[in-house]
């Protein structure tokens, strides 16, 4: 994709999140983008970053930490967004920012253990099942607590807030109930545990929508990289 081109996507995706941004009277400054770059090459993220995208987000683990060790900057922020096996865990606790996806005391256990002492704490979303699907990961909404009081005794995690994937094709109605539950529950945690700010929810179909509802995080990829 052309610098051109990639330009052109990233500010029209930046101009509808300031329009959501007006619509739910909320400052720009408080929603951050992150370019989905999974199955996306390399390339393509040069030409994202050249055009002023900072945040990358990837969901398969070998292929984001390729792509973060192979990255021609280094100030770039790195968000793992997808389901992380135990096995595989070493290589974002050594090279990205944020996991988005934390689900079980197990995983952070590792991931604490191996999180070079030299960077900063790795910044930790509990992804929650908000739509109470077997089939999608997460932990349900009542059990957010007793995890999020696990991780605060890992020194090198911090614990930032709450991730969402919605089931897929939901009238927009029961999405924005949705949407509308995971940011109660995050306002409840918050008493307890002030660093859970942050709230990962909305992308390309759907990001007016939970910018309404609360957003600090829009995932897109499709409208700024194009169809996989």
């Amino acid at each position: 994709m052309t610098k051109m081109l990639m330009s052109s996507r990233l500010a029209d995706v930046n101009h509808r999140i300031e329009l959501a941004c007006e619509q739910a009277q909320r400052a720009r400054s408080s929603v951050t983008l992150l370019a989905v770059s999974k199955t996306k090459p390399l390339a393509d993220l040069v030409t994202a970053y050249q055009a002023g995208q900072r945040h990358f987000a990837e969901n398969y683990a070998q292929e984001a930490v390729d792509k973060a060790e192979a990255a021609p900057f280094d100030d770039a922020i790195w968000h793992f967004i997808g389901p992380l096996q135990s096995n595989k865990s070493r290589g974002i606790a050594e090279q990205f920012d944020w996991l988005h996806s934390m689900d079980r005391f197990k995983l952070a256990q590792r991931l604490n253990d191996q999180r070079p002492a030299e960077k900063a704490p790795l910044n930790l979303l509990i992804q929650v099942n908000i739509s109470q699907d077997p089939a999608k990961s997460g932990v349900k909404p009542d059990q957010v607590a007793v995890l999020a009081t696990q991780i605060l005794a890992l020194p090198r995690l911090r614990f930032r807030g709450l991730m969402a994937i919605p089931a897929a094709d939901l009238p927009l109605a029961t999405l924005t109930a949705q949407f509308q539950e995971l940011k109660r529950l995050q306002q409840s945690l918050i008493r307890d545990f002030p660093e859970c700010t942050e709230l990962s929810i909305g992308m390309s179909g759907d990001f007016p929508t939970a910018i309404d509802c609360g957003a600090t995080m829009v995932r897109i990829g499709t409208d700024i990289f194009g169809a996989r």
